[in-house]
């Protein structure tokens, strides 16, 4: 079978995490990631759950924080502040 050459863009402390996870359980990063295309190819799918991370701004804690502070600007116990704009350099 010949063989081909795959590139990929990965952050570079990934692919340190990555190789070492890799040579921990006996494998070599090159026989992963071929694991990885046979078994997409073989089940037609990404052979796990892809799910997006909650975004924390509606984490229940927080939601809690933005109706309080609602509530407590309702009843005028809110304080007036200037926009301070900051440049990002």
């Amino acid at each position: 079978m010949a063989m081909t050459t795959l590139t990929a863009r990965v952050d570079q402390k990934d692919k340190l995490d990555f190789d070492k996870f890799c040579a921990n359980v006996g494998l070599n990063t090159s026989t992963a990631i071929n694991l990885f295309v046979k078994a997409v190819l073989r089940e037609k799918r990404i052979p796990f759950e892809i799910v997006q991370s909650p975004d924390p701004f509606f984490s229940e804690e927080n939601m809690a924080y933005v109706k309080k502070s609602v509530q407590e600007l309702r009843e005028g116990k809110g304080t007036v502040h200037e926009l301070i704009e900051v440049d990002d350099e």
